[in-house]
C-alpha cells in the first residue's frame, strides 16, 4: 500500500537535475526552453531542482570528458536510491560530433547507467518531453 502511493508520487512529480558534461551547450537551450510557458513542463509536475539531493531523475547533456567524469559519477552518487538517467542529444547518447578526441570519452553511459535516451543534435524540447514520459511510464 505505501509502496503504491510512493510509486504514484514519483510519477506525478519527478524533480529533475541537469548536469552539461562538456557539449556545445544546444541541448541545454532546448532543455531551458522546456521551463518556459511555451512547453511548461511543471504542468506535467515536473519540476527542475538545483541540487542533487533532492532530485529523482538526472538529465545528461554533452559528452563525457575526462575532467567531467569524476564529477558527474559523484552527483549521480548523490541522488538518493532510485534514480535514473536520460541521456539527451547524440553527443551524451553516444560522444557525438566529439567522439574520438583526446579528451573524450564517449557517451554517458561509459560512466553511469542509462534508462532513456533521446537522440538529436539538439534536439526538440518536445522529444525531451517524449523521453520524460517514457521514462514516468517506466516508474
Amino acid at each position: 500500500m505505501i509502496d503504491d502511493i510512493v510509486r504514484w508520487a514519483r510519477r506525478k512529480s519527478p524533480w529533475v537535475l541537469h548536469y552539461n558534461s562538456g557539449g556545445c551547450n544546444g541541448c541545454d537551450i532546448e532543455i531551458l526552453d522546456l521551463l518556459t510557458p511555451r512547453y511548461d513542463v511543471e504542468r506535467l509536475g515536473i519540476l527542475k531542482e538545483a541540487s542533487p539531493r533532492h532530485a529523482d531523475v538526472l538529465i545528461c547533456t554533452g559528452p563525457v570528458t575526462r575532467q567531467s567524469r569524476d564529477r558527474l559519477r559523484r552527483i549521480y552518487e548523490q541522488i538518493p536510491a532510485p534514480r535514473w538517467v536520460i541521456a539527451v542529444g547524440s553527443c551524451s547518447c553516444s560522444g557525438g560530433i566529439f567522439r574520438g578526441g583526446y579528451n573524450v570519452l564517449g557517451g554517458i553511459d561509459q560512466v553511469i547507467p542509462v534508462d532513456i535516451y533521446v537522440p538529436g543534435c539538439a534536439c526538440r524540447p518536445e522529444a525531451i518531453i517524449d523521453g520524460i514520459l517514457q521514462l514516468l511510464e517506466k516508474i
